[in-house]
């Protein structure tokens, strides 16, 4: 090693001792978060008719490389319908040990009906709080299952650590 690659060296080292720190005092300062971050899944509904988006085709399921979710379908009752199709997705679930957050199921769904949010504080305590039904990504609920089992003991509003940029079709969720 010569003194000149040593100089290089110290000369990097000094070229980001007065750049601006990225470190962030989480969770007392919340964290910036790129727009294209995929974080917590989130089922949408139709905004003019509040139906769920998802027909339960289960091709988000098929487009898995990590085989984390699973669809069951039902038929759709034409008096009182829960989706758009002829069919639903009577259960719904998302296995988040076994997601790798690799966007496949946002891509092979012929509805929109599943995006990958912002969200991406979701530890939890117990090993069947990690799959999350229908009923948790829903749009319109925030935070994983121990935040929000969290803040029901409490009283209080879960608090998600995070701002992002904002998403028309999760509008009051992420934030």
């Amino acid at each position: 090693m010569s003194v000149l690659d040593i100089a290089k060296g110290m000369g990097v080292t000094l070229s980001h001792l007065f750049k601006k720190p990225v470190t962030v005092q989480y969770p007392e300062e919340r964290a910036q978060i790129k727009a294209r971050f995929r974080g917590r899944h989130h089922l949408l509904r139709h905004p003019d008719t509040g139906l769920e988006k998802c027909i339960g085709c289960s091709l988000c399921a098929a487009a898995c490389p990590a085989y984390a979710i699973y669809v069951e379908a039902a038929e759709n009752d034409p008096n009182d319908p829960t989706s758009a199709g002829e069919r639903y997705a009577s259960i719904y679930e998302i296995n988040m040990l076994r997601c790798i957050f690799c966007g496949f199921c946002e891509e092979a769904c012929p509805t929109g009906a599943v995006v990958l949010g912002h969200e991406f504080e979701l530890a939890d305590f117990r090993y069947q709080d990690f799959v999350y039904g229908k009923e948790d990504m829903i749009v319109g609920v925030t935070g994983s299952k121990w935040q929000r089992r969290e803040a029901a003991a409490k009283g209080t509003e879960v608090r998600v650590g995070f701002e992002a940029p904002g998403r028309p079709e999760l509008e009051g969720v992420d934030h």
